[in-house]
C-alpha cells in the first residue's frame, strides 16, 4: 500500500509559496503583563464597542434577520455611499462601480495581487514594507525588487534608475508598486508632494500600476496630505482604505477605488467572501457618528502618546539611537547601531516590554537587523514611558 503524501497535490506555485515564512511568524511571545509596544491595534478605550453594540441592537430591531442573509441588507448599499462620501471628502471622486468593499485592507491587497501577479510577474515595494503584503505577494510571485525609504517616504530617484536600468536591458518591468506613501508602516513616514508627483510620472512613463495602502492616511497630527490617487489623472492608481486604525480592526471593513474595469475583474474573483453582517453593523454605526469628529479625537490622542514616546526614546535610548518623526499614523522606527534586534527581543520581553524587530519588514532580512518597530497607539502614555525605559535598560545591559 502506498502512503499518501499530502505535499504531492499542490501545484507548484503554491509548493514554491510554502518555503517562505508562515503568516504571523512576526507576532512576538509577549508575557500576559508586558508593555505591548509591538501590538499595530487602536487604543482599547478608542474602539467604541458601545456605540457598535448599539449598533447592532438598533441594525437587527430595524431590519430584523434580514442582516443575517448573505445579501439581505440595504444597508451593504449605504456603506459605500458613506465610503464614497469619504473618498470626495479627500478629493477622491468615485463611481458606484469603480468601488469595492472588501474584507479589510488585507483581502483588498490579496485581490489585486491575484489579478496582475504570476510567477514572472515582478512588483515593487518599499524598503521596509507592511510585512503582511510582503507574506500576500509572496504566494504570487517571487519577483520582487525593493527600493529604500528614507525620512521623506520612497526614494523615487532610485526607482526611476531601477526603471531605466531594466529598460535597458531588456527586462521586464514592474506590474505595479505598492506604496504606503502616508504614515508609513513601519517607519511613520510621509512621502513629500514632490516624490507622490514622481512616483506618478514614472508609473505613466514606464506603465505600470500603483497601489496605494492608506490605511493610516486619516490619522494625520496636524493635516493629512492629498493621496496619490487624488493626484492620479491616468487611472494607473488602486487604492485601498480601511476602517481597521480609526473605529474597528476587528469589523474587518475595507475597500479598493480603482477604474472600472479593475473593479470588475476583483470582484469576479471576490465573489461572496465578504461579511455583509459587518458591512451592515458599519453602515449602521456610521449613520449616527460625526465622522469628522472622531477623526480629529483619534488624531489629538495618538498624537499625544506619539510625542510620550518620542520625549521618551530621548531619554532613555543610548545616544547613537536613532528615529524617524512621524506626522502620523501608529509607529516609530527606530536604528539601533550593531545591535540585533531580534536576539534584543527575549531580553526585552523578559524585562516585561515587546516590539517587532525590523527583520520582518525587509526583502533581506539581513537588513533590518539593527531596526526596530514601535507602536504607540495601543498602550497608556503611562506604559509607554514606562515600556520605553524598559526596553533603555534592556539595551545598555545587553
Amino acid at each position: 500500500m502506498v502512503s499518501m503524501n499530502p505535499e504531492s497535490y499542490f501545484p507548484r506555485n503554491i509548493k514554491a509559496a510554502l518555503q517562505h515564512n508562515p503568516p504571523g511568524e512576526w507576532i512576538p511571545s509577549v508575557p500576559a503583563n508586558a508593555i505591548r509596544l509591538h501590538s499595530g491595534y487602536p487604543a482599547p478605550h478608542l474602539v467604541p464597542s458601545v456605540e457598535l453594540k448599539d449598533a447592532v441592537a438598533q441594525l437587527l430591531e430595524v431590519e430584523n434577520d434580514l442582516p443575517l442573509h448573505y445579501i439581505g441588507s440595504p444597508s451593504i448599499d449605504r456603506l459605500k455611499e458613506y465610503v464614497r462620501a469619504r473618498q470626495e471628502v479627500r478629493g477622491m471622486l468615485a463611481k458606484d462601480n469603480e468601488l469595492l468593499i472588501t474584507s479589510g485592507a488585507c483581502q483588498a491587497i490579496d485581490l489585486i495581487a491575484r489579478i496582475f501577479l504570476d510567477k514572472d510577474a515582478v512588483v515593487v515595494v518599499e524598503s521596509p514594507t507592511y510585512m503582511e503584503a510582503l507574506e500576500i505577494f509572496w504566494n504570487y510571485t517571487d519577483q520582487i525588487i525593493t527600493v529604500p525609504i528614507d525620512k521623506d517616504g520612497l526614494q523615487t530617484e532610485q526607482l526611476a534608475e531601477l526603471l531605466a536600468k531594466r529598460k535597458q536591458k531588456g527586462m521586464r518591468q514592474p506590474s505595479f508598486l505598492y506604496t504606503i506613501p502616508t504614515f508609513h508602516n513601519p517607519t511613520g513616514t510621509t512621502m513629500t508632494a514632490k516624490r507622490r508627483n514622481h512616483v506618478l510620472q514614472l508609473a505613466e512613463e514606464y506603465d505600470f500600476l500603483v497601489l496605494e495602502d492608506d490605511a493610516y492616511g486619516e490619522l494625520g497630527f496636524t493635516s493629512n496630505p492629498r493621496t496619490l490617487k487624488s493626484m492620479d489623472t491616468q487611472e494607473r492608481v488602486l487604492y485601498v482604505g480601511s476602517f481597521s486604525k480609526v473605529i474597528a480592526p476587528g469589523m474587518r471593513i475595507g475597500w479598493v477605488h480603482a477604474s472600472e474595469k479593475f473593479i470588475q475583474a476583483l470582484f469576479w474573483f471576490k465573489k461572496d467572501l465578504e461579511h455583509p453582517f459587518a458591512q451592515a453593523t458599519m453602515a449602521t454605526f456610521l449613520k449616527k457618528i460625526d465622522f469628522s469628529s472622531r477623526l480629529q479625537e483619534l488624531s489629538k490622542a495618538y498624537q499625544k502618546k506619539c510625542y510620550v514616546m518620542l520625549s521618551a526614546l530621548k531619554k532613555h535610548l543610548p545616544k547613537d539611537a536613532t528615529w524617524f518623526v512621524p506626522d502620523g499614523g501608529y509607529f516609530v522606527w527606530v536604528k539601533l547601531p550593531n545591535l540585533d534586534t531580534e536576539k534584543l527581543l527575549s531580553k526585552a520581553t523578559e524585562e516585561g516590554v515587546s516590539f517587532l524587530p525590523g527583520k520582518y519588514f525587509f526583502l533581506d532580512q539581513e537588513e533590518g537587523a539593527e531596526y526596530l518597530r514601535l507602536s504607540f497607539s495601543y498602550e497608556s502614555e503611562k506604559d509607554i514611558e514606562k515600556g520605553i525605559e524598559k526596553l533603555g535598560y534592556v539595551i545598555v545591559s545587553k
